[in-house]
């Protein structure tokens, strides 16, 4: 379970990274633009995955007091924000590879961000991070093809075949 999840971030950094490519090509307003996405635009949808992703690697981490609300825009300017998601991936691998085996298989305790005391187990909140980014990066990806903006090939054959690890 150890090795999957170690490169499930490693693959989260990788496949943010192909995104990014194809949103570099965007104006500052395209990004910024109310486009009817859940969070609105594609800056504040980016932002929102790193905010879900620090959170949950603060609970897993017994931080719990670390996170902030969903709503919170923690980066405005998009080279920062871009920098910052991509290092928090690929120090989630890192952190992951340090953990022992069994780390993987128990639970942890943590408060919501509501302020309600919740468990999960661990696995589940790994799986929650991994599959949340790429839930609203399909979304955003959705995005750019509206937009005539290439979308990349994120998908996890194509890390694979590319040997991005």
């Amino acid at each position: 379970m150890k090795a999957f999840f170690v490169e499930q971030a490693d693959y989260q950094r990788w496949a943010s990274a192909e995104l990014f490519r194809s949103l570099d090509t965007l104006t500052e307003e395209q990004r910024q633009a109310d486009l009817g996405l859940f969070f609105r635009n594609i800056h504040r949808t980016v932002d929102h995955i790193l905010v879900v992703t620090r959170n949950w690697r603060a609970r897993l981490a017994g931080d719990s007091g670390k996170s902030v609300p969903y709503d919170v825009v923690l980066f405005e300017e998009w080279e920062g924000l871009k920098r910052a998601t991509l290092e928090e991936f690929a120090g989630i691998a890192s952190w992951l590879g340090k953990q022992p085996p069994e780390w993987f298989a128990g639970q942890v305790a943590y408060t919501a961000t509501n302020g309600a005391h919740r468990k999960a187990a661990v696995a589940d909140g790994l799986t929650h991070i991994m599959t949340h980014a790429v839930h609203h990066r399909g979304q955003v990806s959705a995005i750019c093809t509206r937009l005539g903006v290439g979308s990349p090939e994120m998908d996890f054959v194509f890390y694979r075949q590319r040997g991005a690890r």
